[in-house]
């Protein structure tokens, strides 16, 4: 059983800034480039949520996830969805056993879902119901098995990957579950310095190894001061014009009329302030400003503004429709 993390430590900005540049550096050991990942993913986790990961196989994306296991020193986990896994797989079930004394009695069998960072990978293979089964974990931190409810250690994240191409065996998750990840982040390809370095590292006598550079009490305090960082009424009121603006009929940018047919929720306001004041703790600012928010921006809301029939056609990409809102929403 994992034990659940209490009374962590009081930081100061400066003591998260050089943890999170540790973190970092440890996972730079295995991971070539892709910093802008890195580094949402990171603040997906200080925030004290979950993301998503989007790109084609063999990008690292698996790898990733890995890696912040070790160099957060948390319990791992790790989830392969497939069409046949069923809810129980994931959350676990009670099994009968037998006592010394001959009796027998229920005894709950935990899933892999209780762990401090979970990877549920290609998630998108597995059926609605099984995909359903992490909404509880991943909302109320809890697992409801034959109305017993059984808490999830802290810090708990789940991490998620799927790939945008192969849809043949695959279904979408529904909106009411994306919501729940606080960033969908897309993993590029690497560039031919990147590939090189990569094809260096991990064809050599001795793969990379990144080493503890936080552990759960660290990464609670860290989430603790990232909730207390203050937020101008100013930048707050810009957060609010912008989710209201990703609605059509509500907004001054052009492609959110012509192309959007549900804008984001509540939760990609909240996901623009967190993802913001955590921006800001990384610069050793205890203040947010707007560029603070238009820089998560796009992870926040990419997977949270649902397109209409004519945007598909056409071939709309929500980050289009995001950058529009970012140049026409207005900052006072």
């Amino acid at each position: 059983m994992i034990d659940t993390v209490t009374a962590p430590p009081e930081l100061s900005v400066a003591d998260f800034r050089e943890t999170a540049a540790n973190i970092e550096a440890e996972v730079g050991k295995v991971i070539v480039g892709q910093k802008d990942v890195v580094r949402h993913v990171l603040i997906g986790i200080l925030a004290g949520s979950h993301v998503l990961l989007e790109g084609v196989p063999g990008l690292g994306k698996t790898m990733l996830i890995r890696t912040l296991g070790q160099a957060l020193h948390l319990h791992f986990s790790r989830i392969q969805f497939t069409p046949d896994l069923m809810p129980a797989d994931i959350t676990g079930t009670d099994i009968m056993e037998e006592a010394a004394d001959g009796r027998r009695a229920f005894r709950f069998q935990q899933g892999p879902v209780f762990a401090n960072l979970v990877l549920a990978d290609e998630i998108n293979r597995a059926t609605p119901k099984t995909q359903s089964a992490l909404l509880e974990a991943m909302q109320e931190q809890t697992v409801t098995v034959a109305n017993e409810t059984y808490p999830l250690p802290a810090p708990f994240f789940v991490l998620a990957t799927q790939n945008p191409l192969e849809m043949e065996g695959t279904y979408p998750l529904p909106e009411a579950q994306l919501d729940r990840f606080l960033f969908k982040v897309n993993v590029p390809f690497p560039s031919a310095g990147d590939l090189t370095e990569i094809l260096t590292r991990t064809t050599g006598k001795e793969l990379p190894v990144a080493q503890p550079a936080a552990d759960g009490p660290r990464i609670l305090a860290m989430q603790q001061l990232a909730r207390q960082v203050p937020v101008p009424s100013h930048v707050s009121d810009y957060v609010s014009r912008f989710v209201v603006a990703s609605h059509p009929g509500h907004s001054l940018a052009p492609l959110v009329n012509q192309y959007v047919r549900y804008g984001a929720s509540p939760r990609g306001g909240q996901a623009l302030v967190l993802g913001a004041k955590i921006t800001a703790l990384f610069a050793g600012r205890y203040n947010v400003s707007f560029d603070d928010v238009t820089s998560v921006a796009p992870a926040a809301l990419r997977h949270r503004l649902l397109l209409n029939f004519e945007g598909q056609a056409e071939g709309v990409r929500t980050d289009d429709v995001i950058a529009d809102l970012i140049a026409h929403v207005p900052r006072s």
